[in-house]
């Protein structure tokens, strides 16, 4: 336990939110460049994918500490990812039996919810968090004054509450972000795989 770095909380609200949106901007520019249209990524409306935020939180709580130890932190980084993206797969085809992604065609998939090459993109990405972002982000954290964090924060918490309790009775499933499924039925790919 002694191994666990522990913040403020706007620390990690604020951190939830640039890793959001860093993910949501992954997201749409990497379905630029492979469809040629732009597509707003995600279950919510705003600029924002809450699982790479939650993903990031807990890469950085739990591998704060290995983050001189590049391979160390990419193969566990690739394990809890892969775990958690498989977990919100499961729930998300539970709640509104849609998927905002489908690996269906891709190598060493499971269900289509995880495959091979986003596991290696989510051990990639945690290096790249923790041993390059991180330090930076703590940088821009501690120069920045509380009054201005805590003003931020709550604007942010404001807006992703009101966007939240809308999508959950509207969920953003518009062209080319979700594909419907039955369980009889065989979806087809929507994912920015192919």
């Amino acid at each position: 336990m002694k191994n666990i770095t522990i913040h403020y909380f706007d620390y990690y609200v604020l951190l939830f939110f640039c890793l959001s949106f860093i993910g949501w901007l992954w997201e749409v520019i990497l379905y630029l460049f492979t469809s040629g249209s732009f597509v707003n990524r995600g279950v919510y409306y705003g600029p924002y994918l809450p699982i790479y935020g939650i993903g990031g939180i807990f890469l950085m709580v739990l591998l704060h500490a290995k983050r001189k130890q590049p391979v160390r932190v990419f193969i566990l980084s690739t394990v809890i990812c892969t775990i958690l993206e498989y977990a919100a797969a499961t729930w998300l085809d539970y709640k509104w039996n849609v998927r905002w992604w489908d690996y269906s065609n891709s190598f060493l998939n499971l269900d289509g919810k995880i495959c091979f090459a986003c596991s290696i993109g989510f051990g990639l990405g945690g290096v790249l968090l923790i041993c390059i972002f991180q330090p930076l982000f703590h940088k821009f954290y501690h120069k920045t004054t509380r009054g201005t964090r805590i003003f931020i924060c709550i604007l942010l918490i404001f807006i992703f509450a009101a966007d939240a309790a809308y999508s959950i009775i509207n969920p953003n499933t518009g062209a080319n972000i979700t594909c419907f499924f039955t369980p009889n039925s065989v979806p087809y790919s929507s994912g920015i795989l192919p």
